[in-house]
């Protein structure tokens, strides 16, 4: 009787290939976070995961395909993590939104450092998971703030939107390979502050009749 019951507990506990892929791609993801992209193989995550290099491929195809896979599961995170809050002023939620991403890259650093490399190199998939990840940061921007309290959504601060975006991008990736006596809160305000600024320096827009 004791061996039925652990036979059907066993049967009841065990994982869908979906839901097992599913753990395997955030345990990539963990891994990811302290190695780069070209680091993170197929025998490393094996290894990890404690089952054989043939039950990966199963799960996904070939080293080209698990790494696309890990990527998309990364981005996704970062999406989410740096979602600002549903109410406050706009620039409240625009600090709290730059603050997780802050968070993000500081401890995320390698794999984030990859993903930025991958979206310049050749591999059409990891730039189109690049672009849609850095679309979803800054669209959310004008969702957020539907009223056009912080920034109005015209061609012009969707232009400027864009190139802020790659600035903190650039500002944050700095900040972490030599800090050079600036400290996170610093960074914070400089990154928040500096997109109100920029569309202050807008010219008007003409109507388009």
């Amino acid at each position: 009787m004791g061996d039925v019951t652990t036979r059907t507990a066993t049967a009841r506990t065990r994982l869908s290939k979906e839901e097992r892929r599913s753990q395997l791609l955030d345990l990539g993801v963990r891994l990811l976070s302290t190695r780069s992209l070209d680091e993170l193989s197929i025998d490393l995550l094996a290894e990890e995961a404690g089952i054989s290099r043939g039950l990966l491929y199963h799960y996904f195809g070939n080293k080209h395909d698990f790494h696309e896979a890990v990527v998309r599961r990364a981005a996704d995170d970062l999406i989410a993590q740096t979602a600002p809050p549903v109410e406050g002023e706009p620039l409240h939620r625009l600090l709290v939104s730059m603050t997780a991403y802050v968070d993000y890259v500081d401890a995320n650093e390698p794999g984030y450092r990859s993903l930025v490399k991958a979206a310049s190199g050749a591999n059409d998939t990891l730039r189109e998971i690049y672009d849609e990840a850095r679309a979803a940061l800054t669209d959310r921007i004008f969702r957020e703030d539907a009223q056009g309290t912080l920034i109005t959504e015209t061609p012009h601060t969707r232009l400027l939107v864009r190139g802020w975006a790659a600035m903190a991008e650039e500002l944050v990736l700095g900040w972490k390979a030599d800090p050079q006596g600036i400290t996170r809160d610093q960074l914070l305000e400089v990154l928040v502050a500096s997109l109100p600024a920029l569309v202050a320096v807008l010219p008007a827009e003409r109507s388009a009749d």
